[in-house]
């Protein structure tokens, strides 16, 4: 960082080669859409790049950059107000904090003697939709933890959030999406 800081940009470049790859699969996992994800991680390179001098090494060069790269990925979904969607395979749940939505989604939830795939492909466009009409912040929490799995502490020091605000954030998002799965998943 104190290369990067004094101008040696051969040094920031090793810094985005080790990192990009997970700032690109946040991005990715906010948006649902690859040409907005290679475009965001362009815009959060650029930030970073731009701001490195203000850069206070209080923190960890990556949660810097992810903080950047979730807020450039909130202010592009705030504007553009884009949908995303993800697999259920990209889910990572918490059997604990998630149990009635994998209880839903279990083999258990698939009516008999219908097509499996048909039944899975209908199961993974309700979760798009729960997961879309989550608020972005909501969102950015749910694939920071259950896809990236991000601990709370991770993500709050990439959100500049406490803590609490973070478990709080995602106990609304997984309740909000349990409600919004039960509902739909009525006639699985």
């Amino acid at each position: 960082m104190a290369r990067v800081q004094a101008g040696d940009t051969s040094a920031f470049d090793q810094l985005i080669e080790r990192y990009k790859g997970r700032l690109y699969a946040t991005i990715y996992h906010m948006t649902s859409n690859h040409e907005d994800a290679a475009d965001l991680l362009q815009e959060t390179l650029i930030r970073a790049f731009r701001a490195m001098p203000r850069f206070r090494r209080d923190a960890r060069f990556s949660t810097w950059a992810h903080r950047i790269a979730v807020n450039v990925t909130i202010n592009h979904l705030r504007q553009n107000k884009k949908r995303f969607s993800m697999s259920l395979d990209q889910m990572e749940m918490d059997p604990n904090e998630l149990d009635s939505i994998r209880e839903l989604l279990s083999e258990q939830a698939l009516r008999p003697g219908d097509d499996r795939e048909e039944q899975i492909a209908s199961l993974q466009k309700i979760l798009n939709e729960a997961i879309q009409s989550l608020s972005e912040n909501h969102r950015a929490v749910v694939v920071m933890h259950s896809v990236q799995g991000m601990t709370h502490g991770q993500i709050a020091e990439i959100l500049g959030i406490p803590e609490g605000t973070v478990k709080t954030r995602l106990f609304h998002a997984h309740r909000l999406l349990r409600k919004k799965l039960a509902r739909h998943l009525k006639d699985f």
